[in-house]
């Protein structure tokens, strides 16, 4: 089976991480939603404990009977050690499953930074990227850039709508005192 690995924080799981989820699940054979415990790239002040991140996920997905047998809530990452790079979570779901094959779905800002990953070049060449549209990236320019580095790179440009909304937009709304159900997953 072809697997996507989407993979992030989800503090919280937002109705854009639900359209890329329908995608996703639309395109590959299935999907796993890997709560990371800690991004390398990111502050963790103001998160939710992963354990918690993982239960509010698994109860998220439950809410969509769309993505029953397609979507699954992977806490791959709560086992391992930090850091928490991509490509040895990657790995590691390799080893684990041998018979499928994966592939990293990651926002176009991430396309960006992939050159500054831990060895972004075995995440390109030997698994993959599908990447979609996020606000005031070029995916195009980016996958060129990327290509010229290594023509074998495997980078796949979803066609996905526009997610404007943030988590950290909503954990600012939520601060406030603001309600922000409307945008939860």
């Amino acid at each position: 089976m072809h697997i996507a690995v989407y993979s992030g924080s989800f503090n919280p799981l937002h109705i854009g991480h639900l359209a890329i989820l329908r995608l996703l699940a639309a395109r590959f054979d299935g999907v796993y939603l890997v709560v990371s415990p800690q991004s390398p790239f990111k502050d963790a002040s103001g998160n939710a404990t992963a354990a918690d991140r993982v239960r509010a996920a698994r109860e998220a997905v439950a809410r969509h009977p769309e993505l029953a047998g397609k979507v699954r809530v992977d806490d791959i990452e709560l086992g391992m050690e930090p850091p928490h790079y991509t490509v040895r979570t990657l790995r590691t779901l390799r080893e684990r499953e041998p018979e499928n094959e994966f592939t990293l779905a990651i926002g176009a800002d991430n396309l960006e930074s992939m050159p500054r990953w831990r060895e972004h070049e075995v995440i390109l060449r030997e698994f993959g990227v599908a990447v979609y549209p996020r606000k005031g990236y070029h995916r195009g320019y980016l996958k060129a850039r990327l290509l010229r580095e290594d023509p074998s790179y495997r980078i796949e440009l979803l066609k996905a709508p526009l997610v404007t909304i943030s988590s950290t937009e909503i954990r600012e709304t939520l601060a406030s005192g603001q309600d922000a159900t409307r945008w939860l997953m």
